[in-house]
């Protein structure tokens, strides 16, 4: 008994040190083609979250335009968080934010633009034009551009 408990023994060598290697080095492929895709999947979060409030200060503004007879005179990014809370007017604790919210075409539109968190910084802009004409654009302004290929969306 105690010879085939020796002869098992002998006969446990673990791995080859090319076969490790061979390993590794799979291992580092596919985090080769991993790393870059979460790097993109994360710019296109933080472009749904700048989407997500350009849509919301729109919304606000059109609460606005209700409350001033059909006009966005006045209209300010500070104006239109006390109609929304949930609208962020400055960056802070990596969400976006309302950088701009200003009347257009002489009261009868307006533009509200909404900076994504992150490092690219891409924006998004809503215009409503005075016959009623909506426009969604954005710039990209990083390598990385996440869900903003600059134009419109």
């Amino acid at each position: 008994m105690l010879d085939r408990l020796r002869i098992s023994v002998k006969d446990d060598r673990g791995f080859t040190l090319v076969e490790l290697l061979v390993v590794i080095l799979i291992i580092g492929i596919l985090a080769a083609i991993a790393i870059p895709s979460f790097l993109a999947q994360k710019g296109k979060a933080y472009d749904a979250s700048a989407k997500e409030m350009v849509r919301t200060g729109a919304e606000a503004a059109e609460t606005y335009s209700t409350d001033h007879d059909g006009e966005y005179t006045g209209m300010t990014a500070a104006a239109l968080h006390e109609y929304e809370p949930r609208i962020q007017t400055e960056a802070g604790n990596g969400n976006a934010y309302l950088s701009v919210a200003t009347e257009a075409e002489g009261g009868r539109g307006y533009e509200v633009t909404a900076v994504a968190p992150g490092a690219g910084k891409d924006t998004f802009t809503i215009t409503r034009k005075a016959d009623g004409e909506v426009v969604r654009s954005c710039k990209a302004e990083g390598a990385n551009k996440g869900g903003c290929e600059t134009g419109t969306w």
